[in-house]
């Protein structure tokens, strides 16, 4: 086998464990604390409805910060299809509603790039979070501050537990400590 083909079929090979690393961590299930107050605050009482909502909003969440900080421009494609393959498994799905989950996902989906590719002068990131989560769930129009501000934290901590697993799956970046990150940046423009 010619060195750069083994070089070739290896970097693919890591980035294959990477994604099922990644995804697994991004597909665990939420805290079941966190299950119960979002069934208080905003889906009518049905903790069922809540842990999906969760489990959506910590994918999505993955998917986008695979997306937007990963290392490698395949990863956020790799991640996507790795969990578009992993619902057609996935237990807590019932026989014959994988189209709804998906459809579901998607609109979760395109909702959180929304919120997190917004600026808005009168809310931070963290509460446009925490209220989307609470739409989604049915809290209604105008859930109360102490709800938003709660679900933005929980979100803000499925974000960064993302980033977390990508750093752990994929590895950190790294510069030689003699040179600015700036060196990096013009590097890549050349």
């Amino acid at each position: 086998m010619a060195p750069g083909l083994f070089r070739g079929w290896r970097g693919e090979w890591r980035l294959r464990r990477g994604t099922t690393a990644f995804v697994t961590r991004i597909s665990e299930e939420p805290d079941p604390d966190d299950v119960q107050w979002l069934a208080s605050v905003a889906t009518d009482g049905d903790p069922d409805r809540a842990r999906w909502e969760l489990r959506y909003a910590r994918r999505a969440l993955g998917l986008l910060a695979a997306e937007r900080d990963a290392l490698d421009d395949r990863t956020g494609s790799m991640v996507a299809r790795a969990l578009s393959e992993a619902l057609l498994v996935d237990r807590n799905i019932a026989a014959g509603m994988v189209r709804v989950a998906e459809r579901q996902f998607n609109e979760r989906l395109g909702m959180y790039r929304r919120v997190l590719t917004s600026r808005d002068a009168t809310e931070g990131t963290g509460a446009r979070l925490g209220r989307a989560l609470l739409q989604a769930a049915g809290a209604g129009a105008r859930p109360d501050s102490e709800a938003i501000a709660r679900g933005g934290a929980l979100l803000a901590r499925y974000l960064g537990g993302a980033n977390e697993a990508l750093r752990l799956s994929f590895g950190a970046p790294t510069l030689p400590e003699d040179q600015p990150p700036s060196i990096a940046v013009e590097r890549t423009r050349r």
